[in-house]
């Protein structure tokens, strides 16, 4: 019996279908590496020549003109026709050469694509020509590890997310040590070029390679990668060169997608509000493209929040002779009372559900978290510069840390100065929660930033709505509004008349959702308005029907929190992303065989359509600013935040009230559908760069 059964196991484990659905490839991924994305029309030429475009004008920063003397005069560039090209230059276009790349930071989908079109634009001009990956990012380069890409490599990875061919890292290469060895690696490879696909950090690192690199003969281009959005370019006259950096709109469709489920199980169940926390640490692009895709009924945008100014403090504060200092800039406490505002209006008109966007790092954007953020960080850098000791070393416990505090409050700091934590912050920390003020204290991240993903934001937000939302219950103030069809068939059967009733019970009786009074709060409360109206008797109970109807008004409020990150910085790309990464690989072999260097790699007109679409490079020296990290200034790419004055903004302010819907009108909740890669159904380009473009 035990061998027929065997044999019944290894039959069904060779049959044809179980190797078909078990198999570590479906039909999707067979169709993904297969798709050819749309190659820009200048890469149907022959040959190439950039042209120096100096009508785009960047202000000089000076710290820049010091450092990255060699390559800090560089201008933008644009891929234009070759057919000029002189024979010699012709011969020098197609010599054999050695590229290497490498994945820098958190994956972003599309990355696997940039680096197919690098590599068959290489092979397409010198089929002798090698193309190098470093594992695990600039460790990789660091350590001299690496391997040849190959055509079945990079045939295995079309089309698809994540970095998973090469890996990636965060090392940053930020020592005389470090780039001397990356020197050395990229020279015993007989190196001509190295491309470094990564976001702001990892673009910095490549200008600084670029530097270095110069005198040795090696081209180092960067790609602008991150799914946050933040890395955008333009120019002093607000022409936008890079629209958008590579992966967000695949990140948000795959976000928005996951947010659609559940406005669609908010409507069902209605019994939830569902918290959605997105990526986004400096800025809220992700929030507003979600928003856009979804038409969730709250979402807010960092950037406006920072912008915000109680107009109604300052002039309270002008009639008293005084300035209102904490009038400027959005506190905790009032985006709490925003969102319960939605709350309890959605309550009124029958829906105690709703869906929420807020971006991770959210509270960078509330003036009194930040004012503590910059203290600590300043208390925190001064600590080891002063004692050149780690401080989460000396004081590892959240208690230590405070009590450190408190030393300085008392004045009993380090240096005999005005200290920089006083008596008020003191006060104001310890309100905050215990996992909150750890947060607030917790180690920064390798480029000194405060870590907001390891903070539960929205616990914190929805904690204080909480709060508040007892409050307005015990008031009388929130309530869920009962539909007259539904208050009329409920008392359809009852020996009461209808409308007497509702005028006894409701605020509003002749409205569609109908409010029962405040000053009914309770069972006990309702029986006390039922005896004083003289509809029952001091010893009856209270009648079914109408105990019923103020049951369903009675609110309960529950969440269900998410967050949404990596799962989508690990997606396959959209048609979108398939598309401009791919070109993005052209466009650095382009700008490598033209002898560009410090130049990042990037596509014009991305707001337009494909064919309006233009290959550049632009100097990397020309976005960066210096930065405070670690208590000191570094030069580093200056992120973009959401443009308050854009299109996207204004279109998502003039119509977030109805998608909000807190009023008698239907949710207004919008299906993306899934990310594809192909279709005609599939978006061409993200919702804020199509409203931008306008």
């Amino acid at each position: 019996m035990e061998n027929q059964s065997c044999k019944s196991l290894e039959f069904l484990l060779n049959h044809p279908k179980t190797g078909h659905v078990t198999s570590n490839v479906n039909t999707e991924t067979i169709e993904r590496r297969s798709f050819s994305p749309k190659k820009i029309k200048i890469f149907s030429s022959k040959y190439t020549n950039i042209k120096d475009c100096p009508e785009y004008k960047f202000s000089n920063n000076k710290e820049a003109e010091r450092l990255l003397p060699d390559i800090n005069n560089n201008i933008v560039q644009k891929i234009i026709p070759g057919e000029g090209k002189t024979e010699k230059a012709k011969q020098a276009f197609k010599i054999r050469r050695n590229i290497g790349v490498l994945f820098s930071g958190g994956p972003a989908p599309g990355g696997h694509n940039v680096v197919a079109g690098l590599y068959d634009e290489v092979k397409k001009y010198n089929s002798e020509s090698r193309v190098f990956g470093f594992l695990s990012g600039p460790d990789g380069l660091l350590e001299s590890k690496y391997i040849e890409i190959t055509q079945s490599l990079v045939d295995a990875y079309r089309n698809l997310g994540g970095f998973s061919m090469i890996k990636t890292g965060r090392t940053k290469i930020d020592s005389k040590n470090k780039m001397e060895l990356s020197l050395k690696t990229c020279m015993d490879l007989e190196l001509d070029a190295l491309v470094v696909i990564g976001g702001d950090d990892s673009n910095t690192n490549a200008v600084f390679l670029a530097q270095r690199f110069k005198s040795a003969g090696i081209k180092v281009i960067g790609v602008p990668k991150t799914i946050d959005g933040d890395i955008q370019v333009k120019t002093d006259d607000k022409e936008t060169l890079c629209a958008i950096s590579f992966g967000f709109h695949t990140a948000a469709r795959a976000f928005s997608q996951n947010i659609s489920n559940l406005t669609s199980d908010a409507s069902s169940d209605i019994k939830y509000w569902h918290v959605c926390k997105v990526m986004g640490r400096v800025a809220s692009h992700l929030t507003l493209e979600c928003a856009f895709q979804t038409h969730a009924n709250l979402s807010f945008i960092g950037e406006e929040l920072a912008d915000y100014t109680d107009h109604h403090r300052i002039e309270k504060a002008k009639k008293k002779g005084t300035i209102d200092y904490t009038a400027y800039g959005m506190t905790l406490r009032h985006l709490s009372r925003l969102i319960c505002d939605t709350i309890v209006r959605r309550a009124a008109n029958g829906k105690n559900f709703g869906v929420m966007i807020v971006p991770e790092g959210i509270l960078e954007f509330i003036n009194e978290i930040q004012v503590f953020i910059i203290k600590l960080n300043a208390i925190i850098a001064d600590y080891n510069l002063t004692h050149d000791i780690d401080f989460h070393t000396s004081f590892p416990t959240l208690n230590a840390k405070l009590e450190y505090l408190r030393r300085l409050t008392r004045g009993m700091g380090d240096r005999d100065k005005f200290s920089i934590w006083n008596l008020r912050d003191d006060d104001l920390f310890n309100q905050l929660p215990a996992f909150f003020r750890e947060g607030l204290l917790m180690e920064r991240d390798t480029h000194g930033n405060f870590q907001f993903s390891q903070v539960k934001t929205e616990d914190i937000i929805m904690d204080m709505v909480k709060e508040y939302l007892t409050i307005l219950k015990e008031q009388g103030k929130y309530k869920i509004g009962i539909e007259r069809s539904y208050y009329e068939s409920t008392m359809k059967n009852s020996k009461f008349i209808p409308d007497k009733i509702a005028k006894v019970l409701f605020n509003n009786p002749e409205d569609k959702y109908m409010l029962i009074k405040e000053s009914i709060i309770s069972l006990k409360t309702l029986k006390q308005v039922l005896i004083n109206t003289e509809v029952i008797n001091q010893n009856d109970n209270i009648p079914e029907p109408i105990a019923q109807i103020f049951k369903k008004s009675d609110p309960k409020f529950k969440t269900q929190i998410h967050f949404y990150g990596y799962d989508g910085r690990g997606s396959d790309p959209t048609y979108f992303d398939c598309n401009y990464t791919y070109n993005l690989g052209l466009t650095s072999f382009h700008l490598i065989a033209n002898g560009a260097t410090g130049q990042m790699a990037a596509i014009k007109n991305l707001e337009k359509k494909f064919d309006k679409w233009e290959p550049i490079g632009i100097p990397i020296t020309k976005l960066m600013r210096l930065e405070e990290r670690k208590g000191k200034l570094e030069l580093v790419i200056e992120k973009s935040l959401v443009d308050l004055d854009s299109n996207a903004f204004r279109v998502f302010k003039a119509l977030r009230d109805g998608w909000m819907a807190a009023d008698g009108n239907p949710d207004r909740y919008r299906r993306p559908g899934p990310v594809r890669f192909a279709g005609i159904a599939e978006e061409d380009r993200p919702i804020t760069l199509m409203l931008n473009s306008i």
